[in-house]
């Protein structure tokens, strides 16, 4: 074979390869992309309307821990009410202060509402969350007498993480764990999961929605 029919044949391969390319991008741009399944979470609606991933009313485990002044809360006591169940750490640099503020809009946008529904944020951190620290966050983020931040010992929190299906791992000065938030109903039942990327509008919709229910 020639240079010259070589050279002919890498063009014409060159210019084929350009127009399946070409071809392939409008292709991509005509067709609506579908979102994957990490994101759906706080974005779809289940079957009674909520928005989150839906947990079919599936009891939520009681517990009890200490709030950030130093009183012992359980989730039992809070039947009657919506409540919002997350788990976070003090020393957290990102994820955890944004999920406070998010979850302050909601309650701003509750407004006389916002005294009907409980929101009760589990340490993550045992070895460095106190009452102290649990006050001091809320405190931060305008929390203080909105929610329970409740703290315990390695031993009392682990049964609780695990019945919530929570994974948390010291890793030097952070705490890998999940992010996620429970919805449940005023007769205790987990209704949706909504991950950390929730707009305060969406949970303020679920809130409200519970609110009606009897």
């Amino acid at each position: 074979m020639s240079w010259r029919l070589a050279s002919r044949l890498s063009v014409i391969t060159l210019a084929l390869v350009v127009v399946i390319l070409i071809t392939v991008i409008q292709h991509n741009r005509a067709t609506p992309s579908t979102p994957s399944n990490s994101s759906v979470g706080s974005t779809s609606t289940s079957a009674s309307g909520l928005q989150g991933t839906d947990l079919n009313g599936t009891p939520a485990p009681n517990f009890q821990l200490t709030d950030q002044y130093g009183k012992t809360v359980s989730l039992a006591q809070f039947r009657g009410k919506p409540v919002v169940l997350t788990f976070l750490y003090t020393h957290c640099p990102d994820v955890c202060p944004l999920t406070a503020e998010h979850l302050h809009t909601t309650l701003q946008q509750l407004g006389s509402d916002a005294k009907n529904v409980a929101i009760l944020a589990v340490s993550t951190d045992p070895k460095r969350d106190d009452t102290a620290a649990a006050m001091r966050f809320s405190t931060e983020h305008n929390m203080q007498n909105y929610w329970h931040f409740l703290t315990g010992t390695q031993q009392q929190l682990s049964p609780i993480w695990s019945s919530y299906s929570i994974y948390a791992q010291q890793q030097q000065q952070q705490v890998n764990h999940s992010t996620a938030l429970f919805v449940i109903d005023k007769k205790g039942h987990e209704r949706v999961y909504m991950g950390d990327d929730f707009e305060p509008g969406q949970m303020t919709s679920n809130l409200k929605q519970l609110l009606k229910e009897n």
